[in-house]
């Protein structure tokens, strides 16, 4: 299957925030924990290239924490600053004031010494769709200010937030780029659900993702299920969708209806608590 979704409003969302980015000092960047790598968007890499950068691990939780631990030095060893966050629970979300101060630690010596005082940093919340930068922003401030949603692309606008004098944020709309040169990087956004799934065959989705749980997690899967691994991917979801008593009209196995509930399972971490990419 070819991996591909770049609806028109991510080029208009683009243009906005190449306008944006020479108001802000800072860029927070909100990454998938399970696919670090694969969710960092390279147009947002070369847009903020000549700003201070702050990277989130968002949905932490969803992810091994062997390799939360391993991702942390790995950007940390890049000159990020860097930190694992559970937007959701608010897990680690207390430490990002200190750490904003931190990065922009030279702007602030700066306004200090032309007698600026008080001018709060600026900085853009981006990331691709799905990534949580909604609930992250809600969770950050202690009140709904946006709109969330399971669903990518419910972000469409710009939106400043002035969370406390030193800080004000500038959300974005989430998004991709325009081809994937590597189609793996476009299955792993398909598989957290950074992708619109109506333009996605989930039965191919899941025997994609089966082969690679099968490599990295194979008792994630027959534990869940209570089943053995068959020779195909196909063959393993018929065992699943039996187990999960996952019928059509007599005895005619109903592949969507597993195929669904493996993908919620997996993105819901049902299947426990999965990392997809190594450092």
């Amino acid at each position: 299957m070819n991996y591909q979704w770049y609806p028109g409003h991510m080029t208009k969302a683009v243009r906005m925030m190449r306008e944006d980015i020479k108001l802000i000092d800072l860029i927070i960047e909100l990454v998938d924990a399970r696919i670090p790598l694969s969710s960092r968007n390279p147009d947002i890499n070369e847009l903020g290239k000549n700003k201070y950068r702050i990277v989130l691990l968002n949905k932490s939780d969803l992810a091994d924490p062997v390799y939360n631990k391993q991702w942390i030095s790995y950007f940390q060893n890049q000159g990020a600053y860097v930190l694992e966050v559970n937007s959701r629970t608010g897990a680690g979300i207390k430490s990002i004031n200190g750490l904003v101060q931190e990065a922009c630690r030279e702007k602030i010596e700066r306004d200090r010494k032309r007698g600026i005082m008080n001018r709060p940093v600026r900085a853009m919340v981006a990331g691709i769709p799905n990534v949580g930068k909604s609930t992250f922003i809600n969770s950050f401030a202690g009140k709904a200010c946006t709109k969330t949603g399971n669903k990518p692309g419910i972000t469409k606008g710009k939106q400043w937030i002035r969370l406390n004098k030193n800080l004000e944020l500038l959300d974005t709309p989430g998004i991709l780029w325009p081809k994937f040169e590597d189609q793996q990087v476009g299955m792993r956004l398909a598989f957290i659900g950074s992708m619109n799934d109506e333009v996605i065959s989930i039965e191919e989705l899941v025997c994609d993702l089966l082969i690679v749980l099968r490599e990295l997690y194979p008792d994630a899967v027959s534990g869940r299920y209570g089943i053995k691994w068959r020779e195909t991917p196909i063959l393993t979801l018929e065992e699943i969708a039996r187990s999960r008593g996952c019928f059509l009209k007599g005895e005619n196995l109903d592949i969507k209806k597993a195929s669904d509930i493996l993908l919620d399972d997996f993105r819901s971490g049902r299947l426990g608590r999965i990392t997809l990419e190594r450092p």
